[in-house]
Formats: structure tokens, sequence, C-alpha cells
């Protein structure tokens, strides 16, 4: 895709893999509305954010709304990042958290996707990336709800590129190993550390993913640490 003043929305724009996307973007010439529960400290012309929460189905269209008031009815690219995690064991992991995960992880890039989908059809260019995990491939004791949601993305993923690919919109689902995120601030068993890969390179591999050739498609990438243990 030619990316210079196209229009994309990040979702969980305001920190980590999504503030680091939104950098990127913007330095290639692409306008991008953050979506993000907290206030984004970004400041750049072709930058507007817009405070929604994406697990909430009515935050999400109004949101939107905002962003094709400000930016135009084309969104050519989704970036739906927004996601979170809670750790403990199977019967003792607490409902709302159960229901915060699936809301925020599952039904937010099914409430953004379908919105930007109709345009994209129209334009016969689209591209959503969806973030989903390593733990979205294979279980993690004590994280079974956050591996379920992952694996509901990959599904949801491979799903709906079969649908939309006839109509030039590619769909790709993108599985890190560890980041160097604040993601890990509330599992007490794993330590945010060096040896991790760092937002950047996340964001690049986004970059890499949006700047491919029309008939070329990246279905699933999988990224890890090389020496995740450092040497």
């Amino acid at each position: 895709m030619k990316l210079k003043e196209k229009v994309a929305i990040v979702t969980g724009s305001s920190k980590g893999i999504g503030l680091a996307t939104v950098n990127l973007l913007l330095d290639n010439g692409i306008k991008v509305a953050g979506w993000s529960r907290s206030k984004s400290e970004i400041n750049h012309p072709d930058f507007k954010n817009f405070q929604v929460d994406i697990g909430d189905v009515k935050s999400v269209e109004n949101a939107y709304n905002q962003t094709i008031s400000h930016f135009g009815n084309d969104i050519h690219i989704l970036i739906n990042n927004a996601g979170l995690g809670h750790t403990a064991l199977f019967e003792d992991l607490k409902i709302e958290e159960w229901h915060q995960m699936f809301n925020t992880n599952v039904s937010g890039i099914f409430y953004a996707s379908r919105l930007v989908l109709p345009q994209m059809k129209k334009l016969e260019e689209g591209h959503i990336i969806n973030i989903s995990s390593i733990a979205g491939t294979t279980g993690v004791e004590t994280m079974s709800a956050y591996c379920a949601t992952k694996f509901a993305v990959r599904g949801l993923s491979q799903s709906l590129y079969k649908e939309v690919r006839n109509h030039g919109i590619k769909v790709t689902c993108i599985y890190p190993g560890s980041v160097q995120t604040n993601f890990f601030d509330d599992i007490d068993s794993i330590t945010s550390n060096e040896n991790m890969m760092h937002p950047n390179d996340i964001a690049g591999t986004i970059l890499h993913c949006l700047m491919s050739s029309p008939n070329y498609h990246h279905v699933d990438v999988e990224v890890r640490p090389l020496r995740p243990k450092g040497l």
C-alpha cells in the first residue's frame, strides 16, 4: 500500500506498542487517529486522540464517528492493538476479569473492524492488523483466559481475511513473544526486562506489513526475542 496521506486508526495508542506504532506511522506520512482510554501526549498536526473504551460498543461507535468527522470517511488502516491480561489459576479468576479481557481483547476488534470494513470494500483497499500474542498459539498456566482471548483473535483474523481478500482488503495477525511494555506491571510471575523485544520492533513489523505490494499478503506473523535470557 502507498502510505502517504492514508488514514489509520490505532487502538491502545497511548503507550507501548500502540504509541510506538503511532509515531512510526506519522513518520511515514500517515494520518493517525489514536484511540485510547487515557489521553495521549502526542503533539503532531496529523494526529488526533480520541478517548474510547474499546470494550464498549457505544464508545467505539462514538469514536469512529468523531474520527470520520475529523479525517473523512476513508479509513485505510486499522491497527487493533488494545489489550490487557490478568493472571490467576483457572478456578480463582474473577468473573469480571474474564469479561473484561474478552470485551477488550476480542469484542473490541469486532466493534472497530465492522465499522471500517464497508468503506474499505468501496475503496477496494484496506489493511486490518490484529495484535494477538504467542499466547494465541499455545497455552500458558495461570493465563487461561488471556490465552483464550488471543486464540479467539487468531480464529477471527484467519476467518475474516478469507471473507475480505477478494475486496482488496488484507487482514494480518501478529503474534509477538515478550515485549518490554507495562503489560507485565500487574503480572507477578514475569518482570519486564531488556532481553524482551521492544515496542519499536513490533511497530517496524507492522509498517513492513503495511508497505507490502497489493497482491502480497502477510497472514500470520510470529515474532520472538532471539535470546530471551540474554547472552
